[in-house]
């Protein structure tokens, strides 16, 4: 994976990322699957222009949906949660 774009997908913005990021300067990126840490840390320094501090990752299974009698699954992503050092922010609503 040479491209930082293809490692980040996109945000995930949800009431709980929200307080993350407003009490802890952590922001949640959803990722690709093979991506590890290092390669995150370097794409979002490469794309935001920020310093990471720490990254943890989630994998989230895939959970199975139903719709009346049809059954199906939902796939399951990889998060990052990502600390930025103090001073540095992203914001996703400019």
């Amino acid at each position: 994976m040479s491209n930082a774009r293809d490692i980040i997908i996109r945000p995930i913005v949800t009431e709980k990322t929200m307080a993350l990021q407003a009490d802890q300067n952590c922001v949640t990126f959803e990722v690709a699957k093979s991506a590890n840490k290092v390669a995150i840390r370097q794409a979002v320094e490469e794309i935001f222009n920020v310093k990471v501090v720490r990254v943890n990752t989630v994998n989230t299974p895939k959970k199975q949906k139903r719709m009346g009698r049809y059954v199906g699954t939902v796939g399951g992503i990889k998060k990052a949660i990502v600390k930025l050092a103090e001073g540095d922010s992203i914001n996703f609503f400019d």
